[in-house]
């Protein structure tokens, strides 16, 4: 469960001197509401199959979805078809993390949500900041429909590393399902996270003291989970696996388009995270939109990851709790 949100400014030094930092700004939900340059082939002439990825969810269900779109700037904005295939994926899920964000151009992502909304959608955004020790810097967003999510904003922030141990601080959102009964609604946070593959031992080690810092900030929120690209898999977490109770959600699959390796998951603790409801995947790519392997790299060097949770806090329906709004899928 979780208090009260105030301005979270600074947690003491509990894990090795980070800070964690807002920069949004904005006001907090109330609680009274009811590519790269080898991989050319073209997929101008595809046609997009109008079907679902998976069966329906049920009013009391959310899905969550992660994905690393590879080097996702204007130059893959420039191609229909990919974006067209982006577009139906986000529409999905009920939040999607995004990594790997390279563009400079800040109205990438705004209009990405525009053509996601071109079908009467209601999704919104969150977007961090520019990252990266070089000049080729990358953003972490979370892309989420306001029909059934609600965002704090107020308690978004940058896990920030004065001892730069981390090329990508992690992006951290607290969330809400939208219910006419919101002190029963699932709350969580969301931890976005892209490991850089060159320094993959000391990340996770560091990924460990940023996961309890997140779990003690003075939300007090207990599902905290962690999402996004890790660069390993889930048998090789370093220090991240010295959390004792925390579960990988991604097991024995492959979640590379060229499937050889498991690099994308979620993490969290069983004992706390009790909404999850035992049902994920991987979206194969060339599978359900009927793509050769070299069309879905043009979307990406990665497919995207989903796991189910239930609405209710805790797992359990409460007195009059249902979903406001439930959407079609992949319209």
């Amino acid at each position: 469960m979780r208090k009260c949100v105030s301005l979270l400014l600074l947690l003491a030094a509990a894990a090795g001197g980070y800070l964690l930092r807002d920069y949004t700004g904005s006001m907090p939900f109330e609680f009274n509401l009811t590519d790269k340059s080898d991989r050319k082939a073209s997929i101008s002439t595809l046609e997009i199959p109008q079907k679902s990825l998976f069966g329906e969810n049920t009013p009391e269900t959310i899905r969550i979805a992660s994905f690393n779109i590879e080097s996702f700037g204007l130059t893959k904005a420039g191609n229909r078809n990919v974006m067209d295939i982006l577009a139906r994926i986000v529409r999905q899920f009920d939040i999607v993390a995004i990594q790997e964000i390279r563009s400079k151009d800040q109205t990438l992502i705004p209009s990405f949500v525009s053509q996601i909304n071109a079908n009467g959608s209601k999704y919104e955004y969150e977007l961090g900041p520019r990252l990266g020790r070089t000049s080729s810097k990358e953003q972490y967003a979370f892309i989420f429909d306001s029909e059934t999510i609600e965002i704090d904003r107020q308690a978004t922030y940058t896990v920030s590393d004065p001892h730069d141990r981390m090329h990508r601080e992690p992006l951290v959102s607290l969330f809400r399902v939208r219910t006419n009964n919101p002190s029963t609604a699932f709350t969580f946070k969301l931890i976005n996270v892209h490991i850089d593959p060159d320094d993959v031992q000391e990340e996770m080690n560091t990924l460990r003291d940023v996961y309890r810092v997140v779990l003690e900030d003075e939300d007090q929120e207990d599902d905290v989970i962690l999402l996004g690209d890790f660069n390993t898999n889930e048998k090789e977490l370093f220090g991240l696996g010295t959390i004792p109770g925390l579960s990988s959600v991604i097991e024995n699959k492959t979640t590379n388009t060229s499937r050889t390796q498991c690099y994308d998951n979620f993490f969290f603790r069983d004992l706390h995270t009790r909404e999850f409801n035992g049902k994920s995947g991987v979206v194969d790519l060339v599978r359900i939109f009927n793509l050769t392997t070299e069309q879905a790299f043009a979307v990406s060097d990665h497919f995207p990851i989903w796991a189910e949770f239930s609405i209710f806090e805790g797992g359990q329906r409460g007195p009059a709790v249902t979903t406001i709004n439930n959407r079609d899928r992949l319209q």
